[in-house]
């Protein structure tokens, strides 16, 4: 199971430990954030296995969750993600989305286009936020789409440093439909996608989500939750030749951005 976005117990006790935090708040938090990380459904064996907390331990935590509405105990006795989750993500969607929207129209001042912000929630791509382009011929991403990683440039941003195999397991969850002719809808060729957008510094949507459509994106490092942000417009005007000089305003906006969102959680 994935560890990335979920502390050690041993690094959660140190917390507690020096920040006057709450031990069981920041382990529940914690088996949430593997939940999440693992596609939203796992075992008490995998959280234990993941954790390092012993059985006993994951099994009062997930009860005071189920209790909760927080986690969901399914038929075949594993846990998954809760409905009261929803509510709690969408709040924050909203904020993370209210943040970034001056960033997304210095964006559009800089290159004309349509800007956008993007978050990987479970195995979707959501819009979290956008600010359109002043341009009569423009894109237009309703807040709130949600869309498959495959098929879109924030997608490949996203989980461009996502271990191989979590992505090919992430794809077999989802599949892999074609939204337009030039959608990859392999494994191995979404795989080799991603490759090109470590080598670039930035991912590319070349009339694969939409034909006519072209969109440069680029992810916003460190950010507290995964999240990406692109500018989208008619394929004739974001050619490649723009690209040279749009993908550093990006990957600036997407630094100045991250600051922002970290200056916004605890240290």
């Amino acid at each position: 199971m994935p560890t990335s976005s979920a502390s050690t117990t041993d690094a959660s006790a140190k917390r507690t430990a020096g920040g006057g935090g709450v031990q069981s708040l920041e382990r529940a938090f914690d088996l949430l954030e593997r939940m999440a990380d693992a596609g939203g459904e796992v075992g008490l064996s995998e959280l234990s296995a993941a954790s390092g907390l012993p059985l006993p331990t994951i099994h009062r935590l997930m009860r005071t969750l189920v209790a909760c509405g927080y986690v969901r105990q399914q038929p075949n006795r594993r846990y998954s993600l809760g409905p009261r989750l929803i509510r709690l993500g969408e709040s924050a969607a909203r904020l993370l989305g209210t943040w970034a929207r001056p960033y997304l129209a210095r964006l559009v001042e800089e290159t004309g286009e349509t800007a956008n912000m993007a978050l990987l929630d479970g195995d979707e791509i959501v819009y979290v936020a956008q600010v359109p382009s002043k341009h009569s011929m423009r894109m237009f991403t309703e807040v709130g789409r949600r869309v498959l990683p495959h098929s879109t440039g924030v997608g490949k941003a996203l989980l461009a440093h996502t271990p191989a195999e979590e992505v090919r397991a992430l794809l077999a969850r989802t599949g892999m439909p074609a939204a337009t002719e030039k959608t990859i809808t392999t494994p191995e060729g979404f795989l080799d996608a991603l490759e090109q957008v470590r080598k670039a510094g930035y991912a590319v949507d070349d009339n694969e989500q939409e034909i006519g459509v072209r969109c440069l994106a680029v992810s916003v490092p460190n950010s507290p939750t995964a999240a990406a942000i692109s500018i989208s417009g008619p394929a004739g005007r974001v050619t490649e030749a723009v690209a040279e000089s749009f993908v550093p305003i990006l990957q600036g906006v997407a630094a100045e951005l991250s600051v922002a969102l970290q200056s916004q959680s605890p240290a």
